[in-house]
């Protein structure tokens, strides 16, 4: 009998383990920031964020405020790399510009993001043969985790016009899954009358990438949720080009995602600060006599 007690409690206690280990750290307990934005994060944000770039005063102030909260309730950790400030803020960026028209979106089916140095496996290994993957969302014991190639990272903000970003890719199936599964169809951002024009304009579109008579990078004929993730990218990255190319998808995107990426490219480019040049703080004194001092 002795026995078998013991073998209970170690197994409740294993299951308590595993509980601890995996469990949501923030559930119900969604934090708000109280500091002013760091005016060394808003340097990084103009000369890496070309999205940041394109906003006006007021909606830019938006988007710090969402980065801090975003950082605050989802922690990155490093997986056989560091972690610095333009990492973080790099991925914080690629959460909030998606969702930039909904001031009140939070993500919260994603607490952590596990930042790797480069290309993993299905077994999440930094190493060996068979690693062809950039990004992941989390299922099962990962649910509420992300994992990142650091290098897909920075290759999304530097190259602006290869359509590419893995960062934003990742949290467009965020975004797909929030309404309980990753199927391509976001219903709480795609209202209901757009929902069968969505599904038959993406039926169409896989069909021109098979048969090769698409510019749409071929990974987004996988399935519907690959090819939302896909687009998406696209749109964020060369909107005018896909409003030329795919004016009904053009159309539909900016339905689902609230913005006219049109209107924001023009602007939206990374820019590197000189010691002459204004502060981007506000401030109007020159950057070397304020924050690059």
């Amino acid at each position: 009998m002795d026995k078998i007690i013991g073998g209970i409690i170690v197994a409740a206690l294993m299951v308590f383990l595993i509980y601890m280990v995996f469990r949501n750290p923030r559930k119900n307990k969604w934090k708000k920031p109280t500091t002013d934005f760091p005016k060394n994060w808003r340097l990084i944000l103009v000369e890496k964020i070309g999205f940041y770039n394109g906003l006006n005063a007021e909606e830019k102030k938006l988007f710090e405020f969402k980065i801090q909260e975003f950082l605050l309730n989802c922690r990155v950790t490093g997986i056989k790399t560091s972690v610095n400030e333009t990492d973080r803020l790099l991925i914080a960026a690629s959460a909030v510009i998606p969702i930039f028209a909904f001031p009140d979106w939070k993500y919260s089916n994603i607490y952590e993001i596990l930042l790797y140095p480069d290309k993993f496996n299905q077994d999440f290994e930094t190493s060996g043969g068979s690693r062809s993957i950039l990004g992941m969302v989390g299922t099962g014991y990962m649910e509420g985790k992300m994992i990142l190639s650091k290098k897909a990272l920075y290759h999304g903000f530097r190259n602006e016009t290869d359509k590419k970003n893995t960062a934003i890719h990742e949290f467009v199936h965020l975004i797909d899954k929030s309404d309980g599964k990753i199927d391509g169809i976001p219903e709480l951002l795609l209202e209901k009358q757009y929902v069968i024009p969505w599904i038959d304009l993406i039926k169409q579109k896989i069909d021109e990438i098979y048969e090769k008579k698409s510019d749409i990078n071929p990974y987004g004929a996988t399935n519907k949720a690959e090819f939302f993730a896909v687009i998406s990218e696209y749109f964020f990255e060369r909107p005018k080009l896909l409003k030329r190319k795919h004016p009904e998808l053009y159309k539909l995107l900016e339905e689902i995602f609230n913005q006219d990426m049109t209107k924001k490219i023009g602007k939206s480019k990374s820019i590197r600060i000189g010691r002459n040049d204004k502060c981007p703080c506000g401030s109007g004194e020159k950057f070397k006599k304020c924050c690059g001092k």
